[in-house]
């Protein structure tokens, strides 16, 4: 059994997971020895009960992974797994990446970030144009756009990526023989049709339900250098995928909308709390050009910013010119992490740094 099988089929065990299925392999050493493990060896991993241990030993008779690939390939799909060259890099970046992705369509040779944008189901007729043309003009730029395929912003910004004639990816909170919304299903294959994907970690005959689009949204925005919400309720999902681009050290966007629109407020909390307010396709292409900045100047060419204090200015003397782990700023200042962290808080929202995908650490004049 390869490492690549091994991570198909403990993907197929309910109640494993990316972060259990980590316990495993940090135990054993690789995924395919925990599948021929012990069942006393399988009760000392943290997260393993023994309901969960019987489901691994007895995996050859409850799973039937030769039948999933075979389902699989007579679907026309691309199964990839964390063991496999062609799993996107910036998923296994985050804190509970997809065992497997079940994928339709073109595969990138290497997976460009992209930018996510999502937004409410039940949006207003400015939303749905205002997705439309920001989707237009981030693919028309070449920059990939990421998505849910649900209704509302997600069809809209999928259908603006098309109409660029640009690259568009949905991530799907069912499995891929599903089609959640159905009416969706010709998008779909219009996505798939124009060099676009289809993507799901989820097994075929999955459902959709109210846990696999939580799970789905750390894979759009995993995808994404960024995160662009438009028109989303307080109680909106669109803020959940927010909250896990900043998990992931993502940037987040929002569209400000009209301050009667219950659909604007989330947006508005989301520009409160330090998300860039996004007026036209050039804020978020700004920030793209600053992840790749041409020249950078040496920090020693740069004064150090007034009013800081004596912490403010350890942290910031500790940003190199490169991208600066926020682990070696904590290690070159001497200060306690939550002190770095919070004072590396309180500099990004005066503009003075920038955090970058992986918890790393930039100037930014």
């Amino acid at each position: 059994m390869t490492e690549s099988e091994a991570y198909f089929i403990v993907n197929l065990i309910s109640g494993i997971g990316p972060v259990r299925a980590r316990k495993l392999k940090e135990r054993f050493g690789t995924l395919d020895r925990a599948l021929v493990a012990r069942g006393a060896d399988l009760r000392s991993v943290e997260g393993i009960g023994p309901e969960l241990v019987e489901k691994l030993v007895s995996w050859e008779s409850t799973t039937n992974a030769e039948k999933e690939r075979k389902w699989a390939e007579d679907l026309g799909l691309t199964v990839i797994t964390q063991a496999d060259a062609a799993y996107p890099a910036s998923l296994l970046e985050i804190y509970d990446p997809p065992l497997v992705l079940y994928t339709k369509g073109k595969i990138p040779e290497t997976w460009p970030r992209g930018v996510a944008v999502v937004g409410s189901r039940e949006t207003s007729h400015y939303g749905l144009e205002t997705a439309k043309k920001l989707g237009y003009q981030l693919a028309y730029a070449g920059v990939p756009v990421i998505s849910g395929l649900a209704r509302g912003i997600d069809t809209s910004a999928h259908l603006g990526a098309l109409a660029a004639k640009g690259t568009t990816w949905a991530a799907l909170g069912c499995g891929l023989d599903q089609m959640y919304p159905p009416e969706n299903d010709a998008l779909a294959a219009k996505i798939v049709e124009s060099g676009g994907c289809l993507i799901s970690e989820l097994p075929l005959g999955t459902s959709p339900d109210k846990r696999t689009f939580p799970m789905r949204n750390r894979i759009v925005s995993g995808l994404s250098f960024g995160v662009l919400v438009i028109e989303a309720g307080r109680q909106s999902g669109a803020l959940i995928t927010a909250r896990q681009a900043l998990d992931q050290g993502r940037q987040v966007f929002a569209v400000p909308g009209r301050i009667d629109n219950p659909l604007a407020q989330g947006c508005h909390q989301l520009i409160k709390d330090g998300a860039k307010l996004v007026e036209g396709v050039e804020d978020i292409l700004a920030e793209l050009e600053f992840l790749i900045p041409r020249e950078r100047p040496t920090p020693e060419a740069r004064p150090l910013p007034a009013n800081l204090t004596g912490d403010e200015e350890k942290v910031y003397a500790a940003i190199e010119r490169d991208e600066t782990p926020i682990d070696t700023i904590t290690q070159r200042t001497g200060l306690p992490s939550g002190t770095v962290s919070s004072t590396l808080l309180r500099r990004e929202m005066k503009k003075l740094v920038r955090q970058l995908p992986g918890t790393v650490f930039v100037r930014t004049s």
